[in-house]
């Protein structure tokens, strides 16, 4: 069952399964997804939303169907009582003290509504409701419970797909993150660019075993704040809900250092004498990063020879 709605849910909303590889060695790629614990989550959600809008459903369906009955049984009571005499009797003058009195009553009661106040009600609108309006109500109480059933399995997919569809690719040379199922969203930063790497993981991720992974890009923080907000959304990418948040961070700072260590940043930016790393692990270089530089240094030299 679930198989079926989730093809059907990318048939519908063409999501394509994966996202292409970012700018990088295919031998560095590496995928990432989100923690199973947030997978739970978002289930527990749903359920609770699926058990809140059934018991709705039921409640509703309780109270108009003794409502119904109720207003059936006084309207047949009335029609089946002999008509009443009706005398005409003198009218009594009503003081204003007496009817403001009364108002004040009224509006009390309304106040202090009790739940049988409510069906009573409900009872006296059914009365004055045509016949036909019965079987109306009828089919729209079947034809909620008939959409309530049917929704589950396409909600289901939906949160789950929005698990399985995320997609945190790191490469020796910048980062992608795809997310969303119904509004598809993308997001590609090089590590040229790259400034800040932080972990953060809040209280309920904190019992889960979840954390977030917040990578921030050069740019953005001028403007008013909608233009602040948005550009802090389009130089920030988040790892979101990741079970291993400090290797991914270890990771991307590891590479970072590489690519800076390596040479291969702004093409604008001359480098007379080599970088010095603590580490000699980090001058080997594998044979793409060699190809590359290569490149980028006869990529050079071709520019000098064309500026007059």
């Amino acid at each position: 069952m679930y198989h079926r709605a989730r093809d059907l849910v990318l048939r519908w909303f063409k999501v394509p399964p994966e996202p292409h590889p970012p700018a990088g060695a295919p031998a560095s790629l590496r995928v990432f997804r989100a923690g199973k614990n947030y997978l739970n989550l978002r289930l527990f959600g749903w359920a609770t939303a699926q058990v809140f809008a059934l018991a709705g459903i039921v409640f509703w369906t309780v109270v108009l169907h003794e409502a119904e009955g109720a207003a059936r049984a006084k309207r047949e009571a009335r029609l089946a009582a002999p008509p009443a005499a009706v005398t005409e009797e003198p009218a009594v003058p009503v003081p204003a003290k007496t009817t403001k009195s009364t108002a004040k009553t009224a509006r009390a009661k309304s106040r202090n509504l009790t739940w049988a106040g409510f069906k009573q009600i409900l009872v006296e609108f059914a009365t004055r409701l045509p016949p036909w309006s019965f079987p109306l109500i009828w089919v729209i109480k079947v034809g909620g419970i008939l959409l309530y059933v049917v929704q589950i399995p396409f909600t289901y997919a939906v949160r789950r797909l929005d698990f399985e569809l995320r997609w945190y690719v790191v490469t020796d040379r910048s980062l992608r993150i795809r997310t969303g199922v119904l509004s598809v969203q993308e997001l590609t930063m090089s590590f040229a660019n790259l400034q800040h790497v932080a972990v953060t993981q809040g209280p309920l991720q904190r019992f889960l075993g979840l954390a977030d992974v917040r990578v921030q890009s050069a740019g953005g923080g001028g403007g008013g704040s909608h233009q602040k907000g948005r550009d802090d959304a389009l130089h920030t990418a988040t790892f979101h809900s990741v079970e291993n948040a400090t290797e991914i961070r270890d990771l991307i700072l590891d590479r970072l250092r590489l690519f800076r260590a390596t040479g291969l940043g702004d093409p604008d930016d001359h480098h007379d004498a080599p970088v010095a790393t603590a580490a000699p692990a980090i001058i080997v270089i594998s044979p793409a990063l060699a190809a590359a530089r290569e490149m980028l240094v006869e990529a050079r030299a071709l520019r000098r020879a064309l500026q007059p």
